[in-house]
């Protein structure tokens, strides 16, 4: 990997992470129109968006520190699971479980099929449907304090999606968080905080695979593009934070329609590779 690439995919990490267009679509796509590669691969990917999720725990360290004290007082049978942080703790973890789950069972199909570029644009399509569907017609009443069991559930389900690039991980939760009657900035945050136990495990496992390989190399790259996604992917979150609580998720339904017909084009004239 060059150093160019590192810093363009770092830049590009941290820009779409946390907005609705998938961060993996865009990885796939500027690695194949100008480098000539996968983005890095999915093990790179994994790897880069430590960087991101590096900065969701700083960004809500207070409420992170708040969730794991109130879980481990649970755990220890000194607080209630009835209480409102130790239940949000719990189901943080319960709703890791299907991209987990499914991540370990599929994890072949992820690595390969499934980074095929007519996927990816027929998903940003898809979901920009799905996104604008329910931004226009879900209650959004719920706060995260209204979390329960089944919520928690169908809030991983959601996020599972994401292991399609194209969906979008915050795209995939926020949509599910709004229909199932959520504010869109409920829905944001608690979807920052369900990627946690995912992303670092899956980014930890991917590093430890390459570490383990003989004569690693492109370690400067990696780091490079890792601290480039923590700056600017903290950026994304206090700016995105602050738009959820009064606009709308249009302008990245535009978006995603716009890049997938894009796409559509430049795979039909063979002006880039699917695979």
């Amino acid at each position: 990997m060059s150093w160019l690439e590192a810093v363009l995919l770092g830049i590009v990490q941290g820009l779409t992470e946390f907005i609705p267009v998938s961060s993996s679509a865009h990885q796939l796509i500027v690695g194949r129109l100008f480098f000539d590669n996968d983005g890095g691969g999915s093990a790179f990917t994994a790897i880069n968006q430590l960087g991101t999720e590096t900065a969701v725990l700083v960004y809500f360290w207070r409420d992170i520190v708040r969730l794991i004290r109130a879980g481990v007082l649970a755990l220890r049978r000194r607080l209630p699971w009835s209480d409102p942080d130790a239940r949000e703790f719990l189901l943080v973890i319960i709703g890791t479980l299907p991209i987990g789950i499914l991540g370990l069972i599929f994890k072949n199909a992820i690595e390969g099929p499934a980074r095929n570029l007519w996927i990816t644009a027929s998903m940003l399509l898809l979901f920009a449907l799905v996104i604008a569907y329910a931004d226009s017609t879900a209650r959004q009443t719920k706060q995260v304090q209204d979390l329960t069991t089944r919520d928690g559930i169908f809030f991983g389900l959601w996020q599972a999606l994401a292991l399609i690039p194209g969906v979008s991980r915050s795209g995939g939760t926020m949509s599910g968080g709004m229909l199932m009657g959520y504010r869109r900035e409920s829905a944001a945050r608690y979807s920052f905080l369900l990627a946690i136990p995912a992303v670092w495990s899956s980014g930890l496992f991917e590093l430890a695979g390459e570490v383990s390989k003989p004569n690693p190399d492109g370690w400067g790259q990696v780091a490079v593009a890792t601290v480039l996604a923590f700056v600017i992917g903290y950026a994304v979150i206090a700016w995105l934070m602050r738009y959820l609580t009064t606009h709308t998720l249009r302008p990245f339904v535009f978006y995603r329609i716009g890049l997938a017909v894009l796409l559509f084009v430049l795979l039909s004239v063979g002006a880039l590779q699917a695979t």
